[in-house]
């Protein structure tokens, strides 16, 4: 962290704030690009100053969240993960219709307190079907199972990286102080902003974008050919019947 320190002061670091910005603006062209491909983030933040803000902004921009204990496997042991929050749901299902009063008193209390628990661990990633294409971490060094996980899966890390913690662990660090709850939420904030926007200009990029296997729309039928007008009947031409001449001194014909 030596080049990101300004100053040290009665054993105070001090952080350069322009290479935090810097750092900062990498990180978020990164998450924008990210997220407009359709990628999804993972927050990760155990620690009491960045639980609340983590889970807020985690919400609003609509990204998946850990702000409980990191569990081993998270993202490398994925499919034992997807049965856990499939157990969860199901509970939540069996609650919900009413089936769960077909048990007995005490299995019902046992079967919520797995609930609570589920519910507790994997809220935040309950709708997670695959592994993220990034996550931002708050405390690499106290978050440093989750980043192990990360490195060995090629996920992308961006982290806020505190005087104690090695950026090089890190794709995007983001030089900061990660005790502070002001310094956390402002970065947070930021962060929470650009991926709101990006994930906007997704949903609009796909609603555009046309169904595959959607009949193609009929094709007209062929205009009737415009009708004939009847052209009016002639008549054909009174021919003049020819008064034959009688000889001269011909007696006409008597009529009965």
């Amino acid at each position: 962290m030596k080049p990101f320190i300004f100053d040290a002061r009665n054993g105070i670091h001090i952080i350069d704030l322009s290479k935090t910005l810097t750092q900062l603006e990498t990180a978020c062209d990164f998450l924008t690009a990210t997220v407009r491909k359709g990628g999804k983030v993972l927050f990760v933040g155990t620690k009491k100053q960045a639980q609340h803000a983590i889970k807020e902004i985690a919400k609003e921009c609509g990204q998946f969240y850990v702000t409980e204990r990191w569990l081993g496997g998270t993202m490398t042991n994925f499919n034992t993960l997807k049965r856990s929050i499939a157990r969860l749901k199901e509970i939540e299902k069996m609650e919900a219709d009413g089936s769960l009063a077909r048990y007995g008193k005490q299995e019902q209390a046992v079967i919520r307190r797995e609930a609570a628990r589920l519910h507790k661990y994997f809220d935040g990633i309950r709708e997670m079907d695959r592994i993220p294409a990034a996550i931002f971490v708050v405390d690499i060094k106290r978050e440093h199972n989750a980043v192990a996980e990360a490195r060995k899966l090629k996920v992308p890390v961006v982290a806020i990286v505190d005087t104690n913690c090695d950026p090089d662990l890190v794709d995007f660090p983001i030089a900061g102080n990660d005790d502070a709850i002001r310094s956390v939420r402002l970065l947070l904030a930021t962060i929470g902003q650009v991926i709101t926007q990006a994930q906007a200009e997704f949903e609009s990029k796909r609603a555009r974008r046309p169904v595959t296997g959607e009949p193609a729309p009929a094709e007209a039928p062929p205009a009737a050919p415009a009708p004939v007008e009847a052209q009016p009947a002639t008549s054909a031409p009174v021919e003049t019947p020819i008064t034959e001449i009688a000889p001269v001194g011909a007696v006409p014909p008597m009529l009965p």
